[in-house]
Order: C-alpha cells, then sequence, then structure tokens
C-alpha cells in the first residue's frame, strides 16, 4: 500500500476501481483499462523496483506502457503508488491537464515512453534493453505490456525474432489477452514467442499470486514473456 497526498490516505488494491471512477469523460477505453488493472497493480505493487524518488536513477526497472489507448487502469496506479497526485485524476482527458487519452512522458510522472499508436512498445523496450547493456547496466530489468491486437503489428513480430537470439534477459513482456487480435496464432499466443526463443508462461490476468509467480520465474539467457488471459473484450 501507498500513502498519497490524498489527506494521507492509504491506497491498495481495492481502491483501484474507486480511483478509476474519478476518471470520467468521452474516449475513456473503459475495457481496454480494466483489462490491464490486475498486471498493472502486481508489477508495481510487488516487481517493479522503481518508486516515485528514483524515478530519474539509473539503476531503476523500466516499465514501457505499450497499449497506451486505455491508461485509466495506469493513471490510478501510478495514483496509488505516489508517482502523481490523486487530484489530477477527475481533470483526465481536460485540455489542460497532463492526464491525456494517451500517455505522454514529458507530462506524466513516471510515464517512461508516450504511447497509444500500437506495436511501438515492444521494439521500443528491446532498444531500451539494448542500450542498458551497452551502458553496462545489468540490473534494470525493463518491462513491457501490450495488447494481443498489438500481435496484428509486423513491428512486433521483428521485435520478437530479434529478442530471443540475441538473448536479452532483462526483456519482459506481459501480453493481456482479452481475445482482441484479428489474426489467431497456431499454438497460442505464447508458442510465437517461444518459437523465436524466449522463455513464456500463460496465466490467469486476473490472479494475482500466479502473474506474480509467472513475472519472476527464472528466464537466464532469454528474454520472458507473460500472457496474461483476461475475460474477452466484448463480453
Amino acid at each position: 500500500m501507498t500513502i498519497t497526498e490524498e489527506s494521507g490516505r492509504v491506497h491498495g488494491y481495492a481502491d483501484l476501481r474507486r480511483l478509476m471512477g474519478l476518471m470520467t469523460g468521452d474516449e475513456k477505453h473503459g475495457p481496454a483499462a480494466t483489462s490491464t488493472l490486475d498486471v498493472l497493480w502486481v508489477l508495481y505493487d510487488r516487481v517493479l523496483r522503481v518508486r516515485p524518488e528514483r524515478r530519474e536513477d539509473p539503476e531503476r526497472d523500466r516499465f514501457l506502457l505499450s497499449k497506451g489507448h486505455g491508461p485509466m487502469a495506469y493513471y490510478a496506479v501510478l495514483a496509488a503508488k505516489g508517482f502523481l497526485p490523486v487530484e489530477w485524476l477527475p481533470r483526465f482527458g481536460a485540455y489542460d491537464s497532463p492526464l491525456g487519452h494517451h500517455p505522454d512522458r514529458m507530462l506524466v510522472p513516471g510515464a517512461e515512453i508516450g504511447s497509444g499508436s500500437l506495436g511501438h512498445g515492444l521494439p521500443i523496450a528491446v532498444g531500451t534493453a539494448l542500450g542498458l547493456r551497452a551502458q553496462g547496466l545489468h540490473g534494470p530489468r525493463v518491462w513491457t505490456l501490450i495488447g494481443d491486437a498489438e500481435l496484428d503489428e509486423g513491428s512486433n513480430h521483428e521485435a520478437i525474432a530479434y529478442a530471443g537470439p540475441t538473448g536479452l534477459e532483462n526483456l519482459h513482456t506481459v501480453v493481456v489477452d482479452n481475445s482482441s487480435a484479428s489474426h489467431a496464432r497456431p499454438g497460442g499466443i505464447a508458442a510465437r514467442f517461444e518459437a523465436a526463443g524466449w522463455s513464456a508462461a500463460a496465466v490467469d490476468g486476473r490472479d494475482h499470486e500466479a502473474l506474480y509467480a509467472a513475472f519472476t520465474a527464472p528466464h537466464p539467457g532469454r528474454p520472458h514473456v507473460v500472457v496474461a488471459r483476461v475475460e474477452p473484450k466484448n463480453s
């Protein structure tokens, strides 16, 4: 749990729905946001080595939200963890708000990239992992969250095909699978990554213990992907 600026209130997972409820208006992409809620919480609460006061630390973990067209859950988690004031949430999407319908890394504390255009996050994560390796920074881990529909984009498959043989052990990807992809993958999403040399796991995307176990599974010498299955988008 985290104490935010909102009258010293302690925010935990149970409070995330209330925080999301503060964000109103059009273009919310509610299903896209709620599909990522549990993944984001487990990452920020138990896995990522990053805190508000370490946002510029070279040794921090990097989290890249590629699925950036539904950022309400992301903003709620960042507020719960003290990266941004809860008071910003009701202004979500307003013309003068830093919290846009797509995150802007120049405006949102804790955001590593500006996102929203599908297919960009994983290639950027590959480049980030390579950059850290080139700088001799072997401690920081790179995480990116993508949606299953982003696998319709060829840029992701180029990144998948490159990262496996390159042995980017510090690279981690979470695919939130809400049955939005247009093209089926023979053997499933995890099999696509495994064919390129990745370590892979598929779990219930609402089960926090299963997510944590998959996120922290060892994968020496290989990048790692976790496919988090959630309810279909249109269910």
